[in-house]
């Protein structure tokens, strides 16, 4: 039993160590089995579990790259994401910026990127910055398919395996608004800019990320007052609502001055130099 102080959160009768990711599909189709990352979300629910099933010894906890994209494996944590080298230059520090308001440190140490993702939470800040890039999700049954489409898929208990970002030489920029420092996001904004495309992603509406794709009619020339009527018409493309952290109206208001700030930060940040 994992438990805090006197609160029972959740039981675990029996835990495996699988040797494939097969093996790991088979026993997580059984409603009572689950995965098991680092924990960090999984233990705020107080349920019985059966099986636990520990993908620790898959080798799936490393960042892989070559010329055409990374390869993020499902049990890399959030904190290589934030000091990944690498992916933040390319990205323009989106990954460091995504991740590091989540809680601190000692937490972005356990938690894990697949547990982020899996989930598809309307908070994840991961989820919010992945969309607005050339990204995909590799289940194990399903195969590869696009973040925008996993966002609706039925997973059927599937095992998410990793996540795939392309290199596709985009601009781009992530702001998200807090009412404390380490609070689940009130509203989180990602912007990328590719060629004569901006691709924009806006989370925690309180439900899960959207994206809406549109055509670019800005340059680094433009006014604010252009940016500003061109944020107006993207921002009319998403839902908003309430919940005990804000309103609607509130968060309507709040990501169009996010994505107008994240839309200014990328025009004037030139082209890209990879």
């Amino acid at each position: 039993m994992i438990n805090g102080g006197n609160n029972k959160l959740f039981t675990i009768k029996k835990f495996v160590k699988v040797e494939s990711v097969e093996e790991a599909y088979e026993l997580n189709r059984k409603k009572s089995n689950v995965v098991i990352g680092g924990m960090a979300w999984l233990k705020m629910s107080p349920h019985n579990y059966q099986t636990g099933i520990d993908l620790s010894g898959l080798g799936l906890d490393t960042i892989e790259e070559d010329e055409e994209e990374y390869r993020i494996g499902c049990m890399c944590t959030l904190r290589q994401l934030e000091t990944h080298d690498s992916m933040n230059r390319y990205f323009d520090g989106v990954m460091k910026e995504c991740v590091r308001n989540i809680v601190g440190v000692q937490f972005r140490n356990c938690a894990t990127i697949g547990g982020s993702i899996y989930r598809r939470f309307g908070f994840s800040d991961i989820l919010t910055c992945f969309l607005s890039l050339d990204s995909y999700v590799e289940l194990h049954h399903h195969g590869i398919v696009s973040m925008k489409d996993y966002l609706n898929l039925n997973l059927d208990r599937d095992i998410l395996v990793r996540i795939i970002i392309k290199k596709d030489c985009r601009k781009t920029s992530y702001m998200t608004q807090r009412n404390s420092a380490t609070d689940f996001p009130i509203i989180a904004c990602a912007v990328s800019l590719k060629e004569d495309q901006w691709f924009i992603s806006v989370g925690a509406r309180p439900t899960r990320a959207a994206l809406v794709t549109v055509e670019n009619k800005l340059s680094s020339q433009s006014s604010k007052e252009e940016v500003s009527k061109f944020v107006d018409k993207v921002i009319e493309e998403f839902n908003f609502g309430s919940n005990m952290r804000a309103s609607e109206e509130y968060r309507r208001q709040l990501a169009k001055v996010y994505v107008q700030r994240c839309i200014l930060g990328v025009l004037k940040g030139g082209q890209h130099d990879n």
